[in-house]
């Protein structure tokens, strides 16, 4: 098997304490920083309404990602399609290329990124939602490709600027659906393990037995999304995973907030069923020192048939 490539999934977190203007900031310092050390590729992530995570806009905060840094490839990770106008991301993605050629990736995903309200906020009235989302992606496909899109009633619309390189596609997921879609369209795939744990190195092997070559994508490729806490010493560690353990706790009874620091992290008070939960979650946890981490993540590579994990690190 190949070395294993790094690459970065950021979500902008605020930090207790901070300001969104502080977290992205922090994001655009990252970007230059992984750059710098060799990593791959820069993904953000889009989150509505949240007070845990600045990034709203991947379009956005890419154009100035791409703008201070030289070589890393920069992308959404992922793009929510289920709420726009596929010809709209298209014009984004196409406008991104021109001003980044060689460097773009386009990464959509099925999840709302936000709670039902707010989606329907981003809709606005329109009533075509998640049940229209392989209409979306194939229409999408055909606008930046510069092809006739599936939708009939759009059949002259072309998509602008054109270029002489697409960005890369990638679909990102965590369900068999997600995995199919991106076999059948001949994608490359991005299986989220921080969502699915358990399944996703079987999702991967779903998308290469049913993958179907396309223009962009002679062959299947998977890179894997993975949630990886990594320190000097083990306690170090330990803490840093203690915060995100309770910010998603406090996530679930509807009470989402900014990333705890370790001191508040370590005042919480757990009770019996809290314990149990993390306890559980724990199990599937990349948490440790650089020689613990290296052989697990090697091995999850390895599961997945992989070459590359893009790593999330709040």
């Amino acid at each position: 098997m190949a070395a294993v490539r790094l690459s970065v999934l950021d979500q902008s977190p605020i930090r207790s304490g901070g300001t969104a203007a502080q977290a992205l900031i922090e994001s655009i310092e990252l970007a230059r920083y992984v750059e710098q050390l060799g990593y791959s590729r820069f993904w953000v992530a889009e989150h509505h309404g949240s007070a845990s995570f600045a990034g709203c806009s991947p379009e956005v905060l890419l154009a100035r990602i791409a703008a201070e840094t030289q070589r890393i490839r920069v992308g959404s990770g992922g793009v929510m399609l289920m709420h726009y106008s596929p010809y709209k991301v298209a014009e984004n993605f196409l406008l991104l290329q021109t001003l980044y050629p060689g460097r773009l990736d386009l990464g959509v995903g099925r999840a709302p990124g936000s709670d039902g309200l707010t989606a329907q906020a981003l809709a606005y009235g329109a009533p075509i939602g998640v049940d229209y989302f392989l209409n979306k992606l194939q229409d999408l496909l055909a606008f930046v490709r510069g092809e006739c899109p599936a939708t009939v009633s759009f059949s002259r619309v072309r998509a602008t600027p054109r270029v002489t390189e697409l960005p890369e596609f990638w679909l990102l997921g965590s369900s068999e659906q997600s995995a199919l879609y991106a076999a059948e369209l001949g994608l490359r795939y991005s299986v989220a393990h921080f969502l699915n744990p358990q399944g996703s190195h079987k999702l991967a092997a779903l998308y290469r037995k049913h993958f179907q070559p396309s223009p962009e994508c002679s062959e299947p490729c998977v890179n894997v999304g993975v949630f990886v806490l990594c320190a000097p010493t083990e306690a170090e560690a330990e803490n840093l995973a203690l915060t995100r353990d309770v910010w998603r706790l406090g996530l679930e009874r509807g009470e989402p907030g900014p990333i705890p620091s370790i001191e508040e992290a370590k005042a919480y008070d757990f009770d019996q069923q809290e314990r149990a939960l993390v306890s559980q979650r724990r199990r599937h946890a990349l948490c440790g020192t650089p020689e613990r981490l290296c052989e697990r993540l090697q091995e999850l590579a390895r599961q997945h048939a992989a070459d590359e994990l893009v790593i999330i690190s709040n």
